[in-house]
């Protein structure tokens, strides 16, 4: 189907996608005929009847090098966030008791929890100091009752509606918070298995405008009485410090405000090896990165890895082409590139870390950031920012206010869900070199990714291939370089309806078989389709895959060591 140039971005563009709809399903049925949209996914398996210049496909092969660890990540890669919105409430917390996200959360592990967002530097620990020397519930004797779970979810929903209008109004109250806030939070990363980082209050600050440590303090030396171990950070997003309070503060300033958290931390016999992370800048422009530059000579010898954000678009000002737009997407890479460049230069071997992350800025693009659209940004950046030498990516948001959550109001699991799933148990941390050509060249449409397989499902020496296609037509990819002579595992995520109407969908279909949870404790099994030995796979239109080759006994995945010259920020194909 052909865009409507002059309406780009627009709601008349919209309208003309809507106008044109019944042509597109038309094509679609007319392409329908068991190659496409069936639950038997038989369009995975090669069909040499079906070639390049046949049924409108597009043919791409792949080259790869299998000799070589181009990158290794951290092994809790895809992490999550609990944005501190939540906490705007205390009440709200008690959500973290729900037995449903705890099987959700606890699914994902390995992984860090970061508990933070815009709100973090408004919230004040007030203790209460009615704390009952008792131990805490266990995972099993916590669970929130279902009844009063139901009226929490209610009052959510209603709470992110105040949120939302804060939000517009970029006016915020201070939040005070007690002892139940950091119980919860620890209960919860314990009973998940996540690793809790804390992100401090940041825009408390004493007459010459440097950080009064004075509330940190007295959360740390709570913590330590409890014993709940965790990590740290120091403000969100401080180069929007003078729009959300007024108060501006220098990249030089902001790393002398972690050098002595790290201080403090130093001096507790708990946390004095605990992790730091920061600064948590937006993606660089303008003052963003004179922030980063500004920090790095005084505060990143103070932290463990260097942290920034990244969003694509404005949510508030987005559209469906946008989330399919190939253009958008390659925009990360320059981004990391700035970054890593200018924490390589300043602090050599330092980790980088996507502190926050998701598709829009502005809590999300509602119907968008929540819908299966919202996927090949979450796959392509996962793949990418890997590539190019991310340590870490932490999602924003498992829970909390905004459009870009991985459940819903409802504590049901989104698409974006069901891949971050896919991905932890496929996936391993060994990054390798791959490149997708068509025959016009550099491929845009269908982007492919390579990893050694999860050791966790799989045997050493076996690949998954991460692979999406943004295009209306289905495409073929020619495997013979991953070793295309063994079986191959597929697991293809599709909309649960066909078309461009499928992007906006909420539920996805792996297989064929719309993904639900059997219970709140109780994921379904994600199982591959095993396809026989073949030359090429067949990529659906609008679709998201791993393909797992099992029997590929690539010599980089085979020996882990192999890494090809330092860290791999430089040399990568795209």
């Amino acid at each position: 189907m052909k865009k409507c140039a002059p309406c780009r971005r627009s709601r008349q563009f919209r309208k003309c996608l809507s106008v044109n709809m019944s042509l597109l399903l038309l094509f679609l049925l007319r392409l329908s005929d068991g190659l496409l949209f069936t639950r038997d996914p038989g369009w995975v398996a090669s069909d040499p009847g079906w070639n390049s210049t046949g049924s409108g496909s597009q043919l791409v092969s792949v080259t790869a090098d299998l000799s070589s660890i181009l990158h290794r990540v951290d092994p809790r890669f895809l992490s999550v966030t609990i944005d501190s919105s939540l906490g705007t409430e205390e009440s709200f917390m008690y959500l973290l008791r729900s037995q449903k996200i705890r099987t959700l959360a606890k699914a994902l592990t390995p992984s860090f929890l970061r508990f933070g967002g815009t709100r973090q530097d408004f919230m004040v620990f007030t203790p209460e100091r009615k704390h009952l020397a008792s131990s805490a519930p266990s995972c099993d004797e916590g669970a929130l009752p279902s009844w009063l779970e139901d009226k929490l979810k209610v009052e959510w929903t209603k709470q992110q509606l105040v949120l939302m209008r804060e939000d517009a109004q970029r006016k915020y109250r201070s939040v005070r918070f007690t002892e139940l806030t950091v119980d919860l939070l620890n209960s919860f990363s314990n009973c998940s298995g996540m690793d809790l980082i804390f992100g401090l209050n940041a825009l408390l600050r004493s007459a010459d405008s440097s950080w009064n440590s004075s509330n940190a303090r007295s959360l740390l030396r709570y913590c330590e009485s409890r014993g709940y171990a965790m990590s740290w950070e120091l403000g969100n997003e401080p180069n929007s410090f003078e729009k959300k309070a007024g108060i501006r503060v220098d990249g030089h300033q902001l790393g002398q405000d972690f050098t002595r958290l790290r201080d403090i931390m130093s001096e507790s016999k708990l946390y004095h090896g605990a992790g730091l992370y920061g600064p948590d800048v937006g993606q660089p422009r303008g003052h963003r990165i004179d922030l980063l530059e500004g920090f790095l000579p005084s505060g990143a010898d103070a932290v463990d890895a260097v942290t920034w954000h990244h969003y694509y678009v404005n949510g508030r000002d987005t559209s469906l082409e946008d989330f399919l737009d190939p253009e958008i997407l390659d925009t990360l890479k320059l981004k990391t590139k700035e970054v890593l460049q200018k924490v390589q230069m300043a602090s050599p071997g330092k980790g980088v870390w996507l502190g926050e992350t998701s598709s829009a800025y502005g809590g999300g693009a509602v119907g968008l950031s929540d819908a299966f659209a919202a996927g090949f940004m979450w796959l392509d950046k996962l793949g990418l920012a890997a590539t190019l030498g991310m340590d870490v990516v932490m999602r924003q948001v498992l829970i909390g206010s905004g459009s870009y959550h991985l459940v819903d109001n409802n504590l049901d699991p989104l698409p974006d869900y069901w891949l971050s799933l896919l991905y932890k148990r496929l996936v391993g941390p060994e990054v390798l070199k791959i490149e997708a050509v068509a025959a016009a060249g550099r491929s845009r449409r269908v982007r492919v990714y390579l990893h050694c397989s999860s050791t966790k499902s799989y045997s050493r020496g076996a690949l998954t291939l991460m692979s999406m296609n943004l295009s209306e037509k289905p495409a073929r990819i020619s495997t013979p370089a991953l070793g295309s002579s063994g079986t191959v595992e597929a697991f293809v995520l599709q909309a649960d309806r066909p078309g461009e109407e499928g992007l906006y969908s909420r539920s996805v279909k792996l297989n064929g078989d719309v993904l639900k949870m059997v219970d709140d404790k109780t994921l379904p099994d994600l199982k591959g389709r095993r396809l026989p030995p073949a030359d090429h796979l067949q990529l659906p239109a609008y679709s998201l895959a791993f393909f797992v080759f099992p029997d590929a006994r690539a010599a980089a995945c085979h020996d882990p060591g192999r890494l090809r010259g330092r860290r791999g920020h430089g040399d990568v194909f795209r």
